[in-house]
């Protein structure tokens, strides 16, 4: 059994894993930590979990992190580095949920997060975790940086065009119009995530620069062998409780409107069991990804034009975060990816 311990559970985030985990065949959930809640009960504070968790909230320094084989982090940015150097050393496995170990550039890191990065040795052994495109690479990874939640679903979305050793759509021009729920902002009240603030309404937010432009532009031209890429992305709140939607554009080269997009997609994910390519003509919607660990896309080429339009669609919560964590986990010890993780969507 893989013995896992979390840091900071109480967010949405840290149920979702305590829900996937108390799940999991090869799981033993070891401890859990939390400065407020410490003492009380998980299947207190989450009813949804009685019967399933019978662990105790422990304060950070109490807990014997050290008897774990994994630790996740499901903690603001930040917490993660601090103790990553302790729990290396020991040779205990760190997926960390933050932007800890996202952005390889500590300038970059520093100037979008406001904080300096105090251990870059081990940001630059860290694994970016997206399994979809760094499989191998986390399979023999030790620490795991997992991607935020609209990255995910924006690289996925394009990897299949920029893969391919050559150019097919103006990678300068990339564009993702992308919608989120209120849970990816967190549990912690916040006036813009009330009912009656998010209710029956819709915005778009961090058009100026949002910190997960520089991760997915990173995360993009890492899929492109290097090649720069420019990508504007709009985010927005819509009110829902969870999922993303985006919406991506690409213009395609004269040289490449020749290619049949679907076709290049269907054989790009052919082994990705939890990335769906619909059928031409689809129209995604987040409710088909409910809870899940799926991933739906589907290819548009409007008039047979030269723009071609991607719809991409997650739950924010599994694929954008704890689900895919524990996606990377089974790769880390040598579980077949989808260990845990086969759940149907809900519907409603």
């Amino acid at each position: 059994m893989i013995k896992v311990g979390i840091v900071g559970g109480t967010g949405y985030t840290g149920v979702e894993l305590l829900r996937l985990l108390s799940a999991h065949p090869h799981v033993q959930l070891v401890c859990i930590t939390s400065r407020k809640e410490d003492g009380i009960a998980v299947s207190d504070m989450f009813p949804s979990l009685r019967g399933r968790v019978d662990l105790k909230y422990v304060m950070p320094d109490c807990a014997d992190l050290t008897a774990c084989d994994v630790v996740f982090f499901a903690t603001p940015h930040g917490v993660a580095m601090t103790q990553a150097p302790k729990l290396v050393a020991a040779n205990i496995k760190i997926i960390d949920l933050a932007a800890d170990f996202r952005l390889k550039n500590t300038a970059d890191f520093e100037k979008w997060y406001k904080m300096q990065h105090i251990c870059p040795d081990i940001l630059e052994e860290a694994v970016y975790g997206l399994p979809e495109i760094n499989r191998e690479a986390i399979k023999k990874a030790r620490v795991i940086g997992l991607p935020g939640c609209y990255p995910t679903s924006i690289q996925l979305g394009y990897a299949p065009l920029l893969a391919q050793g050559k150019l097919l759509v103006n990678e300068s021009a990339l564009v993702s119009d992308s919608k989120s729920g209120v849970s990816g902002a967190g549990r912690n009240p916040e006036v813009h995530t009330l009912f009656a603030e998010a209710g029956d309404n819709f915005h778009a937010y961090g058009v100026a620069g949002h910190r997960h432009l520089p991760e997915t532009v990173q995360g993009l031209q890492a899929i492109a062998e290097g090649r720069p890429i420019g990508l504007t992305f709009v985010p927005h709140l819509v009110p829902m409780i969870r999922g993303i939607h985006s919406t991506l554009y690409a213009t395609i080269l004269p040289e490449a409107r020749h290619i049949d997009f679907q076709a290049l997609y269907e054989n790009y994910y052919r082994d990705a069991f939890f990335v769906d390519v619909m059928p031409a003509g689809s129209h995604p919607e987040t409710r088909t990804v409910r809870a899940s660990n799926f991933v739906r896309i589907a290819v548009h080429r409007p008039g047979g034009g030269d723009t071609l339009v991607i719809l991409v669609v997650e739950d924010n919560l599994v694929k954008g975060a704890a689900g895919q964590g524990v996606q990377c986990m089974n790769l880390m010890f040598g579980l077949d990816e989808t260990t845990g993780l086969q759940h149907t969507p809900i519907i409603p």
